[in-house]
């Protein structure tokens, strides 16, 4: 046995068949969901795996997931790892051109695609040669688009529900697509051995990895935990899945929503008993907290213990307002990445005045991205990791080369991430260096001042972005979206409130107010989006 997640997944399988291991809960409101235990899962799994085998799917071939949060997502994930076929996410929210550019560019053999997004795949499918197989899930509207796709029950039905798969390898691979905030999506490619000790924790994110892959199973076969994981923004990011394979590696209940609703993600917390809760920043936090406040006020949140988020921070003001409605929650700020895993946690003295600090784990180092050797205390450098990294971007050598590099004979990769170290070796993260704004000079990181607007009563959510300026090269632009009701703030209003937690040459210059921040689905900020509103507001 290797360090192969679907050989991982099977052993827990063997050890806690009976126990539940997934609860869907379908549209809001229909009060439709499925409950699968280890082993009900393990046979869909199966099912779907032979099914894209007898397809004529081989094993290394890519197969696209174009889906909704649903039982599907993470049943055909399984299927194509126990058949040895490479899953790669797909993002939703993509049209025509973004899903002929990923579907080209992932060399999909196959795709398992919701039944909403026919029209889509449809529009795409002419100019993608090597797309030979689709999956249909649900049944398409009248009028959708005719695609040549097998129904996802039909392809249940005919695949055996027993394992006989060939031998598995933890050279096995995994892509995880991210879109970043600028350019064209790129596919992360990791071994399966990498991904499950850097994105899995080794069986163990807080505690000791395991040394064996045969001891995961042994630890879930000696008791304990009775978690209940519910990882709430869409599987296609790859923080989501992750966190439903930590789950499942520790035996695990994992819950999922079809989409992200507040009132009823809350129901589900108090109906199932979720006990962790992950979820992206700001934008997924603070409509929970209004629903707490307001139409589910009272609801029983006993149940959790924490609450993470990666890929956008809570900030300082959020946190408060979600730990006065439930004070016994511990909320975790978590670094990491589509390209390195987990990298640490925030320390409990991370905030507006100090900077988001982490404590990272001893694989993670600061450098100067020129000559890759660690900086001094103080000094700004790029976050980089070693060891259980990713082997390169999918079909991209030039970006790879970029990114990834070889020293003292250990792989690394070099995040888009600035930062400084203390002599204590703890990291504060400045921010992405292909956001900062260069404003007269100085250097800005959108973040700390996105931190500083959020703590304004009236502001809801913000974005900062850098606008071309004749006298300071780029000035400071804050894109806000406002509380409903609250009234129009002035720039010198913001400028004041800002004043007393910023150095001055970090104060926006320019105020531009919208009706709604644009995020990904996950939360994730569209800073490409803000630059364009504030520049057309400033001309």
């Amino acid at each position: 046995m290797e360090y192969n997640l679907a050989d991982l997944f099977e052993s827990i399988v063997d050890v806690v068949p009976d126990r539940e291991a997934l609860v869907y809960v379908d549209h809001p409101g229909t009060g439709a969901e499925r409950r699968l235990t280890y082993a009900e899962l393990d046979t869909a799994a199966n099912r779907i795996g032979h099914h894209l085998l007898d397809s004529g799917i081989r094993p290394g071939e890519h197969l696209g997931l174009h889906l909704y949060n649903g039982v599907e997502y993470l049943q055909t994930v399984l299927g194509c790892l126990k058949a040895r076929i490479v899953p790669v996410n797909v993002n939703y929210r993509y049209v025509e051109e973004e899903l002929v550019y990923l579907y080209r560019d992932a060399d999909l053999a196959a795709l398992v695609f919701d039944a909403e997004f026919t029209d889509r795949v449809a529009a795409a499918l002419p100019r993608v040669e090597k797309l030979r197989h689709l999956v249909r899930v649900r049944t398409a509207q009248p009028g959708a688009a005719d695609v040549p796709a097998t129904a996802f029950t039909d392809a249940e039905a005919a695949g055996s529900p027993e394992r006989g798969f060939p031998a598995r390898s933890g050279d096995d691979q995994f892509i995880i697509y991210t879109g970043g905030t600028t350019g064209m999506p790129k596919g992360v490619m990791w071994r399966q051995e990498d991904l499950f000790f850097s994105g899995l924790g080794g069986g163990a994110p807080t505690g000791e990895p395991v040394k064996k892959p045969e001891e995961l199973a042994e630890r879930v076969a000696a008791g304990g935990f009775g978690i209940t994981f519910f990882p709430t923004p869409p599987l296609m990011h790859g923080t989501s899945t992750l966190t439903a394979f930590i789950g499942f590696n520790f035996g695990q209940r994992v819950v999922v929503h079809r989409r992200f609703v507040p009132e009823e993600v809350l129901r589900t917390v108090e109906r199932e008993k979720v006990s962790s809760i992950s979820l992206v920043g700001d934008a997924m936090l603070r409509p929970l907290i209004d629903a707490l406040a307001g139409p589910m006020k009272g609801t029983d949140c006993s149940s959790v213990f924490s609450v993470s988020s990666s890929g956008a921070i809570m900030s300082e003001t959020v946190r408060r307002q979600f730990l006065a409605l439930v004070p016994h929650v511990m909320l975790l700020n978590n670094f990491g990445s589509s390209e390195s895993g987990f990298n640490g946690t925030a320390t409990e003295d991370s905030g507006p005045e100090r900077g988001f600090r982490i404590r990272v784990n001893s694989r993670t180092q600061v450098v100067d991205p020129a000559t890759r050797e660690p900086v001094a205390a103080g000094e700004v450098g790029r976050i980089a990791q070693c060891g259980h990294v990713p082997l390169g971007y999918y079909n991209d050598p030039a970006k790879t080369a970029e990114t990834f590099f070889a020293k003292d004979g250990e792989r690394w990769v070099l995040l888009g991430d600035m930062a400084t170290v203390d002599e204590e070796g703890v990291v504060t993260v400045l921010g992405r260096g292909s956001q900062c704004i260069n404003t007269g000079g100085e250097k800005v990181y959108p973040e700390e001042v996105e931190q500083a607007l959020k703590s304004h009563p009236d502001v809801y959510d913000a974005l900062v972005a850098g606008v071309p300026d004749a006298r300071w090269g780029n000035h400071v632009a804050a894109v806000v979206q406002l509380r409903t009701g609250a009234p129009a703030p002035s720039l010198e209003d913001i400028q004041t409130h800002c004043r007393g937690r910023l150095a001055g040459y970090k104060i926006p210059r320019q105020l531009v107010l919208t009706e709604s921040i644009r995020r990904s689905p996950s939360g994730k900020a569209d800073y490409r989006w803000a630059r364009e509103v504030a520049a057309e507001a400033d001309r």
